[in-house]
């Protein structure tokens, strides 16, 4: 069975297929790094991650670029808000982002580049559509792109020409007020300005920088060539950066700027909107804090269909703790085998109707449905498999953790430590729990009673047995 997902241009689902017949090219738009990525950023960046180990696991070599993007409205006023250096400042935001990506197991991209390192690439890209007369320099040195003279602008969002001038005009503000010939224009070198300090390179239109559309552009013709087998983002970044993307590269190139195009819908928190304002732009930090692990994150953010609306709640991370913990019950019980592995074409019964489902446009809640329906079976008659049986079971399952990206044994254990803590017994619990029991002895019933509520309310529950008492964690 082939890989299909959905190509936003066509609105069909097609096949992926890598069309040098030897590698997926495969180009991301990465994170602006002025702060941590809250889960929003990452439910994409997992989507994109469970999409490349889909294609891998199907035998599909892909070659996964990703970009930092450090140079821009938001990194400039960032950094000089803090008094630090451009690159110094986006370096530690980079760093915090790829040591999340770690903790979620994100597969780290086969390239990364950073737009201030490719400043040249964008200043190539630029002169030549100028020199196509696609682009054209205003008055004060900034450049921009011409969208008149590319007739295909607005095919990939669906937007009619009368409507990109009034989408144009709606997003306008201080950063866009430059000389332009149209509304719908947009800049691919921005002039110097004051108030962006020192960050500003030479080029042939004068100081500057690069507009953030001509990044991705160069970036991606850099390490996968002028022509892209899939490229992937948010559903937010369709209009105008994809748009813009594809009118500058194809308008320099003359040919195909991107075969297959791959978004994700939003993330909503507890039915509502992610905002600053309402202190739900939840961090992974934010979420350890709260005491879910990475796992448990990384479940949940893929738990919904990529191209639907994602309603990201607490409930939803319990229930993941709750999924794993009967998941790896099963896995620690099941023995692995002299030789556990397991591709996917050898998956069986549910497993196989499982990876069905990830092969039909990366159905995950159909996925769960049946690897849970797996767990159930396994529960109920487990302990009638034979040895085979048991072996196959847990070599299927962890095949299909592993393509959805959870590490279940770093959660195993992680789990097991938890609640070995959990259930470590504070001194003062003890020495109420004893002084309850001497209560008890001299028949002193209400202090006996009052000591019980006491521990309750602290989280522990006190059991009497012949020989004395038992304590344990409030359930």
């Amino acid at each position: 069975m082939d890989l299909l997902l959905q190509n936003t241009a066509s609105g069909e689902r097609e096949r992926i297929y890598a069309s040098d017949g030897k590698a997926l090219s495969f180009y991301c738009c990465g994170p602006t790094v002025y702060g941590p990525a809250h889960v929003g950023n990452f439910r994409t960046f997992l989507v994109q991650d469970l999409f490349r180990r889909v294609c891998e696991a199907t035998g599909i070599q892909v070659n996964h670029v990703r970009n930092i993007t450090d140079v821009d409205d938001k990194t400039i006023r960032e950094s000089l808000a803090k008094g630090m250096g451009l690159e110094e400042f986006t370096k530690g935001w980079r760093q915090r982002f790829e040591e999340d990506c770690e903790a979620l197991h994100l597969l780290p991209p086969h390239e990364s580049p950073s737009a201030i390192d490719h400043i040249a690439e964008q200043i190539q890209l630029i002169a030549k559509l100028v020199e196509g007369d696609h682009a054209y320099q205003s008055e004060d040195g900034s450049v921009y792109f011409r969208v008149s003279s590319f007739e295909k602008y607005g095919d990939l969002a669906h937007i009619r020409r009368e409507d990109q001038r009034e989408n144009a005009s709606g997003r306008l503000n201080a950063d866009d007020e430059y000389d332009k010939d149209d509304v719908a224009d947009f800049a691919l070198w921005k002039a110097r300005k004051e108030e962006d300090g020192a960050n500003y390179w030479a080029s042939p239109w004068g100081e500057g920088r690069p507009g953030w559309h001509i990044e991705c552009s160069a970036m991606s013709m850099r390490y996968l060539g002028p022509s892209i087998d899939v490229h992937g983002g948010g559903v937010d970044l369709t209009f105008p950066h994809h748009e813009n993307e594809i009118a500058q590269s194809e308008a320099a190139t003359g040919q195909t700027f991107v075969r297959h195009w791959f978004h994700a819908a939003h993330l909503m928190v507890e039915g509502r909107k992610m905002s600053k304002s309402l202190g739900n732009l939840y961090t992974l930090a934010d979420l350890e804090r709260e005491g879910f692990y990475p796992e448990e994150v990384r479940w949940a953010l893929l738990s919904g269909h990529y191209r639907k609306t994602l309603n990201f709640t607490f409930d939803a991370l319990r229930a993941g703790r709750k999924a794993l913990a009967r998941m790896t019950a099963l896995l620690n019980s099941f023995p692995a085998g002299a030789d556990a592995g397991i591709k996917p074409t050898g998956l069986q019964g549910d497993f196989r109707s499982a990876w069905d489902s990830l092969l039909t446009d990366l159905n995950v809640p159909q996925a769960l449905g049946f690897l849970m329906k797996e767990v159930g079976r396994a529960e109920k008659q487990g302990s009638s498999f034979s040895e085979s049986e048991k072996t196959a079971w847990h070599s299927s399952c962890a095949l299909f953790l592993e393509v959805m990206g959870v590490d279940w044994q770093t959660w195993s254990h992680r789990r097991k430590a938890a609640e070995s803590e959990e259930s470590a017994i504070p001194e003062e619990i003890e020495q109420l729990a004893e002084a309850r029991w001497n209560a008890k002895k001299e028949k002193n019933f209400a202090e006996a009673d009052r000591l019980r509520g006491e521990m309750q309310s602290a989280g522990w529950q006190v059991k009497d047995t012949p020989d004395g008492f038992e304590l344990s964690p409030n359930q």
